[in-house]
């Protein structure tokens, strides 16, 4: 019988195979500065909401492991350090080929599902290997870019880096917004800056990096979420992972609640990526639940759900062997990279 419950993780699960994506995109509106300055967050209210979320939403067992299966799907599986090397990348677009051992995904009834990451995420330098790496496996390959982190370059140079990295083959570019603009309240500067972006993207899809740490408060967060979707951001995304704060829940009820405001007005369907600070398999649940609550079951596939990551995918794995075996193994037996 429990071999039995195991299997029934396939019907529960909902993984499906990376390639094939069919992404929305966004094209954005003119800027409407009336609704950008109108946006207040009740602070209270928000934290409330947040604290309470682990213990409303918990799953158990079978249905643990298909969300964690599924939050695998929409991992940027990344590395973005100093010491980065064509091989590490290598060996990093070889775990988003296979980011689950076969004999766990068999065991749990999946194994010939094709589950792989959503994407893998490189600085521009490695945007060729990755995508010769990845060849004929259906993984996007995306770049940060815009002088990631800090996006303090010239803007010409932001918008050349850009378009190397499409040309060399990005299919999603991750871009930084210059924070002095929201600081500022220079909204105009930030949309057109963000409408640059999008145009030297082309095709490839844009996400828009907030760096919610450096943003002071959520209302600034509301706002300069809101001017990036008018401008053509296809996702919104919190954090470089190099701020002393990235994600938390509480900026990301807050994102939410302008997606879901800008496809009330638009239609239109705009992408979350949380990054930085999420490692535990645990973590991820709870901003799944988030955005299922939030914006609905169509924000668990990758289309419009990311996360940036790296040690999470092997804290996921194993807590799916845990799963299956009943035993915890060491951390060193689930590399990344």
């Amino acid at each position: 019988m429990e071999d039995l419950a195991v299997k029934n993780v396939a019907a529960k699960a909902v993984a499906p195979v990376a390639a094939g994506h069919n992404w929305p995109r966004n094209d954005g509106m003119e800027l409407d500065l009336g609704w950008v300055v109108d946006q207040r967050v009740n602070l209270s209210a928000a934290e409330r909401r947040v604290s309470t979320l682990p213990g409303r939403r918990t799953v158990k067992k079978d249905a643990q492991a298909a969300w964690l299966l599924k939050a695998v799907t929409c991992i940027d599986l990344t590395t973005l350090n100093g010491d980065d090397t064509t091989e590490r990348v290598k060996r990093l677009c070889a775990k988003a080929r296979q980011p689950v051992r076969q004999d766990i995904l068999d065991a749990l009834g999946m194994g010939s599902r094709g589950i792989t990451t959503g994407a893998v995420c490189v600085y521009h330098r490695f945007v060729s290997t990755a995508v010769d790496a990845l060849e004929g496996s259906g993984i996007p390959v995306a770049a940060v870019s815009t002088g990631f982190p800090a996006g303090l370059i010239p803007h010409d140079v932001k918008l050349r880096e850009i378009e190397a990295s499409v040309a060399d083959g990005a299919k999603e570019i991750d871009i930084v917004i210059t924070r002095e603009h929201v600081l500022t309240g220079n909204w105009q500067a930030l949309y057109d800056e963000m409408r640059d972006f999008r145009a030297a993207c082309g095709d490839a899809h844009v996400k828009a990096i907030l760096a919610t740490g450096d943003l002071k408060t959520l209302r600034n967060v509301a706002r300069a979420s809101l001017v990036c979707m008018m401008a053509g951001a296809d996702f919104i995304k919190t954090s470089t992972g190099k701020e002393g704060v990235n994600a938390t829940l509480l900026v990301t009820l807050v994102m939410l609640r302008m997606i879901r405001a800008y496809q009330e007005r638009t239609g239109i369907k705009v992408g979350y990526k949380p990054a930085g600070g999420i490692s535990a398999a645990k973590d991820i649940l709870n901003y799944q639940f988030l955005m299922k609550d939030e914006l609905g079951r169509e924000w668990l596939e990758p289309d419009l759900f990311r996360v940036g990551a790296s040690s999470l995918l092997g804290d996921i794995e194993r807590q799916l062997e845990h799963h299956v075996t009943g035993a915890y193994s060491a951390l060193n037996r689930h590399p990344i990279g």
